[in-house]
Parts: C-alpha cells; sequence; structure tokens
C-alpha cells in the first residue's frame, strides 16, 4: 500500500476509482436506511443535521480503517475456536466475525423494533406525544452500525484495489454524493410507509447476512442486492398503481 501519486496517469486507475466508487455507494445505501429511520426519532428540524452527523462520522471511520489496513487484515486471524457441527474443525473466532456478529444482531434487533413500533402506532403516539429521541442516543446508533458497515465496505475496497490513497478518494467521492442524495432517500422513504417497512425487512436481511458470514457462511452479496432492488421495483409499480386508482363512489339510496 502506498501513497504514489503518480498512479493517476494510468487511465487504468481512474478505472478502478470510478468502479470502487460506484462499488462504495451501492454498498453504502443500507447505512443510508438505517441512519434515515433512525434520524426519523429526531425534532424535523434536527433531523437533517443528524443524518450529516451520521455519514460524516461514516467517511472518518472508513478512511480511518484504510489507514490501517494492517489491523484490519490481522482481524481475519482466529482468536479462539468454538466447536460447532456445521464447521468441519470448529468455528474459528477472529476478531472480524465478532465485529459481524454483534452488528448482524443489533441490526436484526434494532429493525424488529422499529416494524414492531411501527405495526402498533406506538411510533405516531410518541411523535403526537412529543417524545422524542435526543442527538446523542441516535449518534450512538449509528456509531455502532457505522463501525460494521465501515468494516464491511473496507473489506470489499481491500479486494478490488490496492492503492491506499484511491480508495480514500472514491470514500469521500462516494459519501458525497451520499450527503447530496440522503435528504431525498429520507423524506421519500418517512413519506411512504410502505417503502419504509420494506427498507426495514430489508436491514434485517442484512443483518441475517452478516451473522451467517460471521458463522464463515459467505453468501453472495448481488443476490442479496438484486432481492432488495427487485422487491423495491415491485413496490413502486404498487404504488403507481394505487394512486392511478379511483375513489369508489357509493350512491345515494333512493329510501334516504
Amino acid at each position: 500500500m502506498d501513497f504514489d501519486l503518480s498512479v493517476f496517469s494510468n487511465p487504468q486507475t481512474w478505472v478502478s476509482l470510478l468502479t470502487l466508487t460506484f462499488m462504495e455507494i451501492v454498498l453504502g445505501i443500507d447505512n443510508i436506511i438505517f441512519i434515515s429511520i433512525i434520524v426519523n426519532r429526531l425534532p424535523a428540524e434536527q433531523q437533517p443535521r443528524g443524518r450529516s452527523i451520521g455519514l460524516i462520522l461514516a467517511l472518518l471511520f472508513r478512511i480511518g480503517l484504510l489507514l490501517s489496513i494492517s489491523w484490519i487484515v490481522s482481524l481475519k486471524q482466529p482468536l479462539f475456536t468454538v466447536p460447532v457441527p456445521w464447521i468441519e474443525g470448529g468455528w474459528g473466532v477472529s476478531g472480524r466475525d465478532l465485529i459481524l456478529l454483534a452488528g448482524g444482531l443489533f441490526l436484526i434487533g434494532k429493525s424488529t423494533t422499529e416494524i414492531h413500533t411501527k405495526l402498533q402506532g406506538e411510533e405516531e403516539d410518541e411523535h403526537n406525544t412529543g417524545g422524542r429521541a435526543t442527538m446523542q442516543s441516535v449518534v450512538f446508533q449509528i456509531i455502532l452500525i457505522d463501525i460494521v458497515f465501515s468494516f464491511d465496505s473496507i473489506l470489499t475496497a481491500v479486494g478490488l484495489v490496492d492503492n491506499v490513497m484511491i480508495m480514500i478518494l472514491a470514500v469521500i467521492l462516494s459519501m458525497g454524493v451520499m450527503l447530496a442524495f440522503s435528504g431525498v432517500v429520507a423524506n421519500f422513504v418517512n413519506r411512504n410507509p410502505t417503502i419504509k417497512m420494506l427498507a426495514l425487512s430489508f436491514l434485517i436481511m442484512i443483518g441475517v447476512m452478516l451473522v451467517m458470514e460471521a458463522f464463515h457462511k459467505e453468501i453472495e452479496k448481488g443476490y442479496i442486492y438484486f432481492a432488495m432492488f427487485f422487491s423495491l421495483i415491485v413496490e413502486l409499480l404498487n404504488m403507481r398503481l394505487r394512486k392511478k386508482a379511483e375513489p369508489i363512489q357509493l350512491r345515494e339510496s333512493r329510501y334516504d
């Protein structure tokens, strides 16, 4: 890993930069969704600030991890072994596994709680009575999940390119794009309850994927993101269909 600027004279470097930036944006979508849902607990005037804080923290975490590549590689080394029947030779638990396991369980638990709250109607009651989360609690939750998402993102970056400067530029560019569109995504999710439920379901699926990866059961991420994209397209078509549907006009009874 080096910081040689001469690599930018090579067209292949720019191709790698654009590819990695696109990958970082795709991998960051779930982070934006989570931040948007968590920040929705804040008063309306604090929500843009909360989203910006969340994404800036994610950027700082990712740059910090990129500058600690050797430490990240060391996290793949097993710390101890747990005998489990589905892994031959036992589950060699590494630091990476512990981070993915904790992050996956947190994501599953938090998303399930949000779904339960929405189904029980407690979210609306909480908003009407003025019960809101504090900026400190929201930022703390964002930090926890940013660590997991940043870790997964950096592992992807390391697998695609071997130049730290390209990785850092790709992360900065992708975060700039996400900062620019985070408000649009958040408003769209919050305005459409079915989209919000779908987003929470996606987060549960991602949490399950992280837990399985912690147990060395790799899932092709392309399948996950294709399922998410396909489900989103179907829901957008349903939303368009509901808007086109004319309301039923009831006839007045002649006996009235």
